[in-house]
């Protein structure tokens, strides 16, 4: 997965009039921020834009397909981009839904609001006349609402035990559909489960990737995360000491609806095992997680589902032949 063309060119533009100093040195210090569960005050900008922009475009477009496939019909007019930081979400919305009209961006750090206004001049559509809104998840304006709301690496600068109230915020936000997407971590799945459990409890329909509103069977050391791979530009190389073209991004995630049904089938929570006699899916189905094997010698059901894995979504068994 790639940037935007004129993304690329927005963030390039920025660089060349405001990036200084070592982005290698900016990097590595960003990293050892989010390790250590800091904020996103003070952080160096053009280490951002370059080494963790690519990454969380990548993993919000990839939630975003999800959505699109899930939800074919659904098509917002207004996004409200919560913790935008530099716009990245409305980004990946704006090219998920060429229909929407309005944007709005929510930070609580000058710089970013800055940054993110600065380079959606450059956008297309509705970036170009983005709504910047100073403050904070737990002090957003009520009257602040869209069609789809995002929080895109936003939760993990709250203490978990405030993801309920967190949640509710966002959830009254949103008119139709609440994306969120954190860190594919124990931690950052945690959050994940707790904004799940509160609103589930609201009326929240899951759209992805759970297939179910059953309690979530993931338990002990194990959690809920899929990947994302992106191309790494030169100067993400360079910014991160990297000799490898591509970085896999893992992420946690959770869509919720205000209407309709959960997709049924089972979702695929790790890399598919093939083998001679066949492929073998680990799946979130019902309530509970299962193993389900796809035999080669069941050609036709063989030919459909070798070609999934990760993150994708499985019809249910009946559908297959085993």
């Amino acid at each position: 997965m790639t940037l935007p063309e004129s993304l690329e060119a927005a963030i390039a533009q920025w660089l060349e009039r405001h990036g200084s100093g070592s982005r290698r040195a900016g990097t590595s210090s960003l990293s050892e921020t989010y390790r250590g569960g800091g904020t996103s005050q003070g952080i160096d900008l053009a280490a951002y834009l370059v080494s963790r922009l690519p990454a969380t475009f990548a993993a919000v477009s990839r939630v975003l397909d999800q959505v699109r496939v899930q939800r074919p019909d659904f098509a917002p007019e207004s996004v409200l981009d919560v913790g935008s930081g530099p716009g990245t979400a409305s980004w990946a919305a704006v090219e998920s839904w060429h229909g929407i009209t309005g944007v709005s961006f929510l930070d609580n750090a000058p710089p970013f609001l800055a940054l993110a206004g600065e380079l959606a001049e450059q956008g297309p559509g509705a970036l170009a006349q983005a709504r910047r809104v100073a403050g904070s998840l737990v002090t957003m304006p009520k009257n602040l609402r869209a069609d789809l709301v995002i929080a895109a690496y936003t939760l993990a600068e709250l203490p978990l035990a405030r993801m309920a109230e967190a949640s509710v915020r966002l959830w009254q936000a949103s008119t139709a559909m609440l994306v969120i997407v954190e860190p594919g971590t124990p931690q950052g799945f945690a959050r994940i489960r707790a904004v799940r459990d509160t609103l589930l409890k609201q009326g929240a329909v899951p759209v992805a990737p759970c297939p179910h509103a059953a309690a979530c069977p993931v338990s002990g050391s194990d959690w809920c995360h899929f990947s994302v791979r992106l191309a790494r530009s030169r100067a993400h190389m360079h910014a991160k000491g990297a000799s490898v073209p591509f970085e896999d991004e893992k992420f946690s995630y959770l869509v919720l609806a205000r209407e309709g049904a959960p997709s049924g089938g089972g979702r695929i929570l790790s890399p598919a095992a093939h083998a001679k006699p066949g492929v073998t899916f680990r799946l979130c189905t019902q309530g509970r997680i299962e193993n389900r094997h796809v035999a080669r010698r069941a050609a036709q059901a063989y030919k459909r589902m070798r070609k999934l894995d990760w993150g994708d979504l499985i019809g249910p068994a009946s559908e297959d032949v085993t």
